[in-house]
């Protein structure tokens, strides 16, 4: 019995306790969130340039005429 109660502490252990990484060179997670938003943004607009003007000037437009 003292085995498993040693083999739970173990476990415990390992799951609540994450292991310490050195995360030099890692890029950091909001670093990637941004470059992945800026390619998508940069994709859109490549595509949809024209319908994304026509757009905004038509939705300005309709907010003079209120």
């Amino acid at each position: 019995m003292e085995h498993f109660a040693d083999n739970l502490i173990r476990l415990y252990t390992l799951v609540t306790m994450p292991e310490r990484r050195d995360e030099r060179g890692d890029v950091p997670g909001w670093v990637m969130i941004t470059v992945m938003t800026v390619a998508v943004v940069g994709g859109i607009w490549a595509i949809a340039d024209e319908q994304l003007t026509k757009m905004l000037k038509d939705a300005l437009g309709s907010v003079g005429k209120g």
